[in-house]
């Protein structure tokens, strides 16, 4: 049975978590209303961090639901991801997305990002080399 909770270990908690990730970000998948920026690590553990300012929408409630939908989305793509520290950045439209659509946009960024991911920096050196 698939582990669908998000407990503290799974989880960005403290600004050098997030400065790591912003400093030394391995792959990138921008979709318009989000970024998700990772950063690879060097055991299998998955975790994320949520950035939704005020800007985005500044009503608690409309921030809130979107880092319900990213959450939730999270957990169930959270397996191809192994060995990612992951930052989720809201941008200005993301409001106005159906919780639908913004699932389905997330489904497909989480694929991208794992797509990214498994490339092997090994093969990035072997074609410069050559």
């Amino acid at each position: 049975m698939t582990d669908y909770c998000f407990p503290r270990h799974v989880r960005l908690l403290n600004a050098e978590d997030y400065q790591s990730v912003f400093n030394d970000t391995s792959s990138k998948v921008f979709a318009g209303e989000f970024l998700l920026l990772a950063r690879k690590r060097d055991d299998n553990q998955t975790r994320l961090g949520l950035i939704v300012s005020k800007k985005t929408d500044k009503r608690a409630v409309g921030r809130n639901r979107i880092k319900r939908l990213v959450r939730n989305s999270f957990r169930h793509h959270k397996t191809p991801l192994s060995g990612l520290d992951i930052v989720f950045l809201a941008r200005q439209g993301i409001k106005e997305l159906e919780n639908v659509d913004l699932h389905n946009r997330l489904d497909k960024a989480w694929g991208q990002l794992a797509k990214k991911a498994l490339k092997s920096p090994q093969s990035k050196k072997h074609e410069q080399s050559t």
